[in-house]
C-alpha cells in the first residue's frame, strides 16, 4: 500500500526533483545538438523506434503532442536529412508509416547509448528523490 500524502508537501524534495529532471533534459538537448538535431527531432526518433508496430504521422503527432500538421513538417525535416523513411500502409495505402533509415538507427543509438550513461549516473539521486514520496 503507499504511504500516505503528508499535508505539508516535501518543498525541498519537490525541488531537487524537479532540478535533476531539467538537469537531464538540458543534457539531453545538449545531446540532440550535438548530433545536428533539435530536441524535437530527437523525440521523434525515439517515439518512431520505440513504438510496438511503425507509427502513422497521426501517431507520432498524439505521442509528441503535437498537431499533426507539426508532425509533418517534423517527419518531412527529417526526411530531408535521410533519417526517416515514410513507407505506404500495406492495410490502407492512404496511410503513410514511419521509419528510420540505417542512419537514423545509428544516430537514435548513439543519442541512446549516451542518454543511458546519463541515467545510470543520475538514477541513484532521483531514486533517493522519488523514496522520499514514497515511490522507490
Amino acid at each position: 500500500m503507499p504511504a500516505p500524502i503528508s499535508p505539508e508537501p516535501d518543498y525541498a524534495a519537490l525541488a531537487a526533483f524537479r532540478q535533476a529532471l531539467r538537469g537531464f533534459t538540458a543534457f539531453s538537448e545538449a545531446a540532440a545538438r550535438a548530433a545536428g538535431l533539435t530536441p524535437r527531432q530527437h523525440q521523434a526518433l525515439l517515439a518512431i523506434k520505440g513504438a510496438p508496430t511503425p507509427p502513422s504521422l497521426g501517431a507520432l503527432a498524439e505521442q509528441l503532442l503535437i498537431r499533426s500538421h507539426s508532425a509533418v513538417e517534423l517527419i518531412d525535416r527529417l526526411g530531408q536529412l535521410g533519417l526517416v523513411d515514410r513507407r505506404a500502409d500495406p492495410a490502407d495505402h492512404r496511410r503513410a508509416l514511419l521509419a528510420l533509415t540505417p542512419r537514423g538507427e545509428a544516430v537514435l543509438r548513439a543519442l541512446s547509448q549516451a542518454h543511458a550513461r546519463e541515467l545510470e549516473a543520475i538514477g541513484p539521486t532521483l531514486a533517493r528523490l522519488l523514496a522520499r514520496f514514497g515511490g522507490g
